[in-house]
C-alpha cells in the first residue's frame, strides 16, 4: 500500500516567518533609485481604481476619522453580501484575508489540535496553526506535472481527526485552480466520513483570494456544508491591498464563533469608505480582470520564448521553474540588481528551484521581459551550458532569501 504523502510538524515556537523586504530596503541594497524599483513580488495591482482615490480626496466617510468606525461595518457589509450573494449575517469583515485566515485558526484550531495543510501553498496557514500552537500535517499535491492539483485521498485520509482544513483555490504561490466539482466532491467525502465516525466535521477554511480571476467560485458553499468558511479580499483583483479589506463567509451558527475574536474597529473609517466604493463600482473590476487577461498571456509568453519555463496560470501572477534552486537564486538576484523584485522560495522549499512574478502593466512587464533577455544573454556569456550557474549560485542563494517573504491578502 502507497503512504499517505504527508508528514507532521509539532511545534515548540511557531514557524519563522520573514515579511518582505520594503522597496526602501531594496533600493537601500543594491544602491537603487526607489522609485525605479517594482515589486513582482507581492500579487498586487500596479495602481488603485479611480473610484478609490475619488473617495479619498472627498474625504466624505461614515464618521469623522476622530472617530471609531461603525462597530457592524454596516454599509461594507450590504455592498459585500450584494456582491456575493448572501446574507449580511453571513458575513464576517477583517483588515484584510489575513485577520479573517488568523481569526479562523483562533475560533476553529484549539491548542494541541490539528491543522491539516496541503503543500504547496499560502504559507500564513501553517504560521497561523503552529502560533495556537497545533499539530500542522502538510499533505503533499499532486506534482507540478498534473497541475499541482490538490491529492484527495490524502487529503480524505488527513482530515480525519482534524480541527482545521485550509484549502486554497486557485491556489496561491502554483496559480491555477482546481478542476471544476473536485472541490466539492471532497467535501462531500470529508462530510461522510465525519458521519460515519458519528464525530463533527472539521471546519474547512476555502481561501478564494484570486477567485475572481477565475470567474467562478462557490462562496455560498456554507449553504451545504455548514462547516465550510470561504475568505474573500479585496487586496487582489479588486487592486486595493492598502486599504487592507477581507471578509468570512459562512453559516450563521460559524460566523457566530468567529465574532468573539474579531478586535473592535480593525478596519479603519476610509477602509470601510473604499471597500464600499469598490465593491459597488462594477467597472473598476471589470477592467483590471481585462487587464490582467491581456497582460498574463503576453508576459507568459515573451518569458517563454526567452526559455524561461512559465507554468499555467488562472491569477495575476505566474510561477517559473528553473529547475534548480542556484539557477532560480542567481536570476533573482540579476532581478534584483535591476531593481526588479519576484518573489523566491527559501531553501528546502518544494518550490525552491522557482520564481514567481505578479502580472503588472505593460511597461512594467516589458522591463522584467527586457532584464530576462539580458539575464539570458550574461548567463550563456558565463557558460553557455548553464554549469557555472549551479556552481556560483550559493552566494546569490544567501543574497536574496531575504526578499523572498509572502505576500499579504
Amino acid at each position: 500500500m502507497t503512504p499517505t504523502p504527508v508528514t507532521f510538524a509539532s511545534p515548540v515556537a511557531p514557524a519563522g516567518y520573514a515579511w518582505e523586504a520594503t522597496t526602501e530596503q531594496v533600493a537601500a541594497r543594491y544602491g537603487l533609485d526607489p522609485t525605479t524599483i517594482v515589486r513582482f513580488d507581492l500579487n498586487t495591482s500596479p495602481s488603485p481604481p479611480a473610484v478609490a482615490a475619488r473617495v479619498l480626496a472627498e474625504g466624505r466617510f461614515d464618521v469623522p476619522l476622530s472617530e471609531y468606525p461603525p462597530s457592524d461595518y454596516r454599509r461594507l457589509v450590504e455592498a459585500a453580501a450584494a456582491v456575493y450573494r448572501v446574507e449580511p449575517d453571513e458575513i464576517l469583515v477583517g483588515a484584510g484575508a489575513d485577520e479573517v485566515l488568523d481569526l479562523c485558526a483562533k475560533a476553529f484550531l484549539p491548542p494541541s489540535g490539528t491543522a491539516v495543510v496541503p503543500t504547496p501553498t499560502y504559507a500564513m496557514y501553517r504560521v497561523l496553526s503552529e502560533q495556537r500552537p497545533a499539530t500542522v500535517v502538510a499533505v503533499h499535491r499532486r506534482p507540478a506535472s498534473d497541475g499541482w492539483r490538490l491529492d484527495q485521498e490524502a487529503l480524505r485520509s488527513a482530515a480525519v481527526g482534524a480541527d482545521l482544513v485550509w484549502l486554497c483555490d486557485p491556489n496561491n504561490p502554483t496559480g491555477q485552480a482546481e478542476p471544476e466539482g473536485s472541490l466539492d466532491a471532497l467535501l462531500d467525502a470529508i462530510a461522510a466520513d465525519a458521519a460515519a465516525a458519528g464525530r463533527p466535521a472539521p471546519t474547512i477554511v476555502v481561501d478564494e483570494a484570486y477567485a475572481e480571476f477565475v470567474g467562478r467560485a462557490a462562496v455560498v458553499r456554507h449553504r451545504r456544508w455548514p462547516n465550510v468558511v470561504t475568505v474573500r479580499t479585496l487586496s487582489k483583483a479588486y487592486a486595493v491591498a492598502g486599504a487592507r479589506v477581507g471578509f468570512a463567509i459562512a453559516a450563521r451558527p460559524t460566523i457566530a464563533r468567529l465574532e468573539p475574536y474579531r478586535p473592535p474597529g480593525s478596519v479603519s473609517v476610509p477602509s470601510v469608505a473604499v471597500g464600499t466604493a469598490v465593491l459597488r463600482d462594477p467597472t473598476s473590476l471589470a477592467e483590471n480582470l481585462a487587464r490582467i487577461e491581456t497582460e498574463r498571456p503576453r508576459l507568459a509568453a515573451a518569458l517563454t520564448a526567452l526559455g524561461w519555463r512559465v507554468a499555467p496560470s488562472v491569477t495575476n501572477f505566474l510561477l517559473v521553474d528553473f529547475e534548480a534552486p542556484a539557477r532560480a537564486a542567481a536570476v533573482a538576484e540579476a532581478l534584483l540588481r535591476r531593481g526588479l523584485v519576484p518573489r523566491t522560495f527559501g531553501a528546502g522549499h518544494v518550490l525552491a528551484g522557482c520564481l514567481r512574478f505578479t502580472v503588472r502593466a505593460s511597461a512594467e512587464n516589458d522591463r522584467l521581459v527586457e532584464a530576462a533577455r539580458a539575464i539570458a544573454a550574461e548567463m550563456d556569456a558565463e557558460d553557455p551550458t548553464g554549469a557555472a550557474v549551479a556552481g556560483s549560485a550559493g552566494a546569490a542563494t544567501e543574497r536574496t532569501v531575504t526578499y523572498g517573504g509572502e505576500e499579504r491578502r
